[in-house]
């Protein structure tokens, strides 16, 4: 597989990969939309964001049985609306530029981000394809005794604009889906133990459910991004997949994560061939 160092629009001013592997799969270190704005337009074949949901407001929830505090760190707390509607309208138009033209976009949210997300989608221009609702089949539970259980987040898929002649690879998702057509609902599990086995971050999320959207909507060889990668779900799932991968993450410590996550994945016959 050939690299996936993406292209800058300035050599003399690009951010330099934090990881960089020859299979395909590398890492940049900094502010996302910073970085976004270096890049080369119409690029990748598929964007997967999971931004920030600005939750972070010193409330609680529960993990594990246990009251513990709903705050992530800094990058989450909400700035008011009007703010953060204009930072999703910033990585939005950044991520439309960079997605070639046939290319699509997935972001997930919570209702706390994602109803900014579908009207900056639209002012913008995409195509929304898709919403997808993800029902958490193991959600945790409510300890106010005030609402409905949390147990579901939309996904929306997107084109880039109205001409674009996206990829959804129908038939494989009908046989995964037992010979049926698969429907907007997928209910998948929060990720498992083995999934954090090399770390945890807050807001990952099931390998399972980044598979499903690479395979939905990517070939062999295409270039994803992830402008908020996290701990590399989105890379691993590609990596499984035979998909390049361009991650950005401010945090070092979820960046060592993914590389863990990623390295852990490799097949040493992959890892001999790629040292000769």
């Amino acid at each position: 597989m050939t690299s996936a160092t993406p292209t800058f629009l300035d050599n003399d001013t690009a951010t330099e990969p934090y990881y960089d592997h020859p299979g395909g799969f590398s890492l940049l270190k900094g502010d996302s939309l910073a970085m976004l704005e270096q890049l080369e337009g119409e690029q990748f074949d598929l964007i997967f964001a999971d931004p920030p949901y600005f939750l972070s407001n010193d409330g609680v929830t529960c993990k594990n049985g246990r009251m513990v505090s709903v705050n992530k760190g800094k990058w989450d707390k909400s700035k008011g609306a009007e703010d953060n509607h204009e930072f999703n309208l910033r990585w939005l138009e950044q991520c439309q530029r960079l997605l070639k033209p046939n290319g699509s976009i997935w972001v997930t949210g919570t209702h706390h981000v994602i109803f900014s997300i579908g009207y900056a989608m639209q002012v913008l221009g995409y195509k929304v394809l898709n919403d997808i609702s993800w029902f958490k089949v193991n959600p945790p539970p409510n300890l106010s005794c005030r609402y409905f259980t949390h147990s579901t987040e939309t996904i929306i898929w997107a084109g880039r604009d109205w001409d674009t002649r996206h990829t959804f690879n129908y038939k494989l998702m009908k046989e995964m889906n037992e010979g049926k057509q698969m429907k907007s609902m997928w209910s998948i599990m929060a990720p498992r133990k083995k999934e954090k086995q090399q770390g945890k971050h807050p807001t990952q999320k099931p390998l399972q459910l980044l598979e499903r959207i690479v395979l939905a909507s990517t070939e062999p060889g295409q270039l994803i991004l992830d402008p908020f990668s996290g701990s590399g779900t989105t890379g691993v799932a590609a990596a499984r997949h035979g998909r390049r991968y361009v991650g950005m993450e401010m945090n070092e410590e979820y960046l060592d994560l993914s590389i863990r996550r990623y390295e852990a994945e490799l097949p040493e016959e992959q890892e001999v061939a790629l040292a000769l």
